[in-house]
């Protein structure tokens, strides 16, 4: 009988979970690095919240553990790396708190409309000040979402359900979803400009890291209120504090800060500004589900390998996984580049396989190409929720085999759609195991996808590459490789460059600006 050890406070009904399921447990809390350390080789599994932390020297000792669940989203109390090395799947529950957080953002923004906080202090001294404290009406207001994802869309609807009117931008909202959510689909600009509220519903990730900086903040309505229960780091917060001083930003509520526990800030005191410590997950109701969940998925992992939200790990049976694990790092990586080139306005992915990859189990070699493409955009998908989350979006996914005989002897194609007609990559395994890229929107070009890259679409005219190199040299970019390919003599070309750091946005800006070039991305495979 498998056991498992409950580390951290979680609702008792894990524990009735397990015991049901035929899973032995034990249900010990508080314990130090050294004491989880001396026991954890006694155990299968391990369950924890956000306290117990799993490092690389908890992983060593682990001598048993097969999986450890999180029974939550963030995971920054594992260390992934160390839990992959040992062979230990990592599960989270992202799913099981998405209401409890989207009704904290709803309190915050009536917290906001009608000065609750302050009025409550100003009341509870003896003031009375039934002058000062003026609201406004939530009704007719429009409300900006920044994200309409799983919690972003139970937002949207419970502002709908107050009669507001709903905008969203979203790289992954196609717009037969929006139409089913009753909202409209915008640019964030269009947003910026139109919005009253704004809340924010996405992860932390390059693209959305100070997505409301101090230049988008200048964007925005006067007297706008922002609202975010997402993730720190989103808002410039320096910048915040200066729209609210100057009153141009009407008001703020933050339930997330750049740093955690956010015992100081800017914010701190300023006029109409309200904070809480990290309460999104933070109800009864919340706290059962996730736990719920996280004991079902580690019984169903223990008791006949069913694998559910895993971090770390594809769903492969044993007999599977030697033959298609390069064929999905192939797809990850077809995935990634698609994500970074085209991201916005997706309606659908096809897969087609050729060659020895259409002998294969196609369905986790399609699970990771929609995770490198999703990834982009989040930092909790993966190759387990990626097919969750596309149908979530209404992105229509397809899956073709082709018999026919190919140029390679095994290839894997990636084809998205959207408003700007389709785009396509293809791949192939080197020996059987190094992924290359083969195509690029029609044009043939074999590349490794490895680190920070620069891709650029160009008129076919000569000097252009001697132009490009001395920009990079200017600008001090070395280059690792060059790949050069094109569709006919003095047409269309395409480069894939990859450089020793990441590109400079002043550097990227000026590569745009030479002669002939169409499209320039600054990509980054890790």
């Amino acid at each position: 009988m498998p056991k498992v050890l409950i580390a951290d406070e979680m609702s008792p009904k894990a524990a009735e979970i397990f015991r049901a399921r035929g899973v032995d447990f034990d249900e010990i809390t508080g314990l130090s690095k050294d004491e989880l350390i001396k026991i954890i080789g006694n155990y299968d599994g391990i369950a924890v919240r956000s306290t117990t932390k799993a490092t690389k020297d908890v992983f060593a000792a682990a001598t048993n553990l097969k999986v450890i669940g999180r029974a939550g989203i963030g995971v920054d109390n594992i260390d992934i790396p160390a839990a992959s090395a040992k062979g230990v799947v990592v599960m989270n529950t992202p799913f099981g708190n998405s209401i409890t957080t989207a009704e904290h953002a709803i309190a915050l923004m009536f917290a906001l409309a009608r000065q609750l906080p302050e009025a409550d202090a100003s009341t509870q001294a003896g003031k009375w000040e039934k002058n000062r404290f003026m609201g406004v009406e939530l009704t007719a207001k429009t409300l900006g979402l920044i994200g309409a994802g799983n919690i972003g869309s139970i937002v949207a609807d419970r502002a709908l359900g107050l009669r507001m009117k709903v905008i969203a931008f979203d790289p992954f909202l196609t717009p037969e979803r929006a139409q089913d959510l009753g909202i409209e689909k915008v640019t964030l600009d269009d947003l910026l400009a139109r919005a009253d509220i704004i809340t924010l519903h996405t992860p932390l990730t390059d693209s959305t890291r100070n997505i409301l900086s101090a230049e988008a903040l200048a964007k925005t309505k006067p007297g706008v209120r922002i609202i975010n229960c997402a993730r720190g780091g989103l808002i410039d917060e320096v910048a915040l504090k200066a729209g609210l001083d100057s009153g141009h930003i009407g008001g703020a509520a933050l339930d997330v800060f750049a740093t955690e526990p956010a015992k100081a800030s800017p914010l701190f005191g300023t006029p109409n500004f309200i904070s809480t410590p990290h309460l999104g997950a933070s109800t009864d109701e919340a706290q059962v589900n996730v736990a719920i969940q996280v004991a079902e998925q580690m019984s169903d992992f223990l008791m006949s390998g069913g694998v559910t939200n895993a971090l770390n790990v594809p769903s492969l049976s044993a007999e599977e996984a030697p033959r298609l694990r390069p064929y999905m790092a192939l797809a990850d990586r077809l995935g990634t580049l698609t994500g970074q080139l085209v991201s916005d306005g997706i309606s659908g992915v096809t897969v087609e396989v050729e060659g020895a990859a259409a002998e294969l189990n196609i369905k986790p070699i399609t699970a990771a190409v929609l995770a490198g493409l999703m990834r982009v955009h989040s930092d909790t998908v993966n190759m387990v929720n990626a097919p969750f989350l596309a149908r979530e979006r209404d992105i229509d996914v397809a899956e073709v085999r082709h018999e026919r005989e190919t140029d390679y002897h095994t290839l894997v194609r990636v084809t998205v759609r959207t408003p700007d007609g389709e785009r396509s990559v293809a791949g192939t395994l080197f020996g059987n195991r190094a992924p290359r890229l083969v195509e690029i929107i029609g044009i043939k070009v074999e590349a490794d996808l490895h680190g920070p890259m620069l891709f650029i679409v160009n008129e076919d005219k000569p000097g252009f590459i001697g132009r490009l190199g001395s920009t990079l040299g200017t600008a001090g970019v070395n280059i690792g490789t060059f790949h050069l390919g094109r569709r006919d003599s003095r047409a269309e070309a395409v480069l894939l460059l990859s450089v020793d750091e990441v590109i400079p946005a002043a550097v990227l800006s000026e590569i745009k600006a030479l002669p002939g070039v169409k499209q320039v991305k600054a990509l980054n495979f890790g």
